[in-house]
Order: C-alpha cells, then sequence, then structure tokens
C-alpha cells in the first residue's frame, strides 16, 4: 500500500531573504562595533587599572567577544 503525503511547499521569497540578508549583515555590523569599542577601551587602560577590574591582559579579546555577543 502507498500514500502519497502532500506538504506545501513553500516558493523561494527573494524579498524575504534579502531582508535577512540586511537583517544579519545589521546584526554582524552591531557587533563588530561593540567588540572594536570593548577591544580599544580596555587595551587603553595599563595593568593596574585592569588587575582593579580583575582582568588580565590576556582576557581582554574574550570579554569584548562577551560584550559583541550581548549587543545585538
Amino acid at each position: 500500500m502507498a500514500y502519497v503525503a502532500n506538504a506545501p511547499r513553500t516558493a523561494f521569497a527573494p524579498a524575504r531573504f534579502v531582508a535577512t540578508v540586511a537583517e544579519n549583515l545589521s546584526v554582524y555590523r552591531t557587533r563588530r562595533a561593540a567588540f572594536k569599542r570593548t577591544l580599544a577601551e580596555l587595551d587603553s587602560l595599563n595593568d593596574r587599572e585592569l588587575s582593579d577590574l580583575g582582568l588580565t591582559r590576556f582576557m581582554i579579546e574574550d570579554v569584548a567577544r562577551e560584550a559583541a555577543r550581548r549587543a545585538a
């Protein structure tokens, strides 16, 4: 016994595709700006100031990456 399941087909929607790409680009730019800003601010601090924040130079990129994740 055989049967056919009719699943609705979704048509390719160029407008939705372009909107999604534009939104993803906007999120990327926002996150990249937050990363670069945080990285520059933390990098400008001296070791004593970083220590007051509980950070080391090795942690700066990780902290900047986490700030970027939370930006969008």
